[in-house]
């Protein structure tokens, strides 16, 4: 099984930056992909951004060229960063895994999420 846990959310004045972290324990051999979404409230959760092991990325529309995600060498941690932020970033940010192991096939790790607050 895979366990993650985030950090470095808070709140930050608009056009100012945060970077968020996410460590992947555990069963780290299964995970094909990480990524982060988010969650404002009243709203259904979106992906903000996705990153495989191959490296090939996938961006929200409404982030792309604000927020950079990258990971370490061994796979294991996650990081966004985001800058230029706006009111409309204010959200729960949640670190994503998506793994695969043959006994089980693929599923998805969350973890807890971290909060995200951009005042105007």
């Amino acid at each position: 099984q895979v366990q993650l846990v985030e950090s470095g959310g808070g709140l930050v004045q608009a056009g100012g930056s945060l970077r968020l972290s996410c460590a992947a324990s555990g069963s780290i051999f299964s995970i094909n992909a990480m990524g982060w979404y988010r969650q404002a409230p009243g709203k259904q959760r979106e992906l903000v951004a996705t990153m495989t092991n191959g490296g090939a990325t996938n961006y929200a529309d409404s982030v792309k060229g604000r927020f950079t995600i990258s990971r370490t060498n061994a796979k294991s941690a996650v990081y966004l960063q985001m800058n230029s932020l706006k009111p409309e970033d204010t959200a729960v940010y949640y670190c994503n895994s998506k793994n695969t192991v043959a006994s089980v096939g693929e599923y998805d790790v969350w973890g807890q999420g971290t909060q995200v607050t951009v005042s105007s």
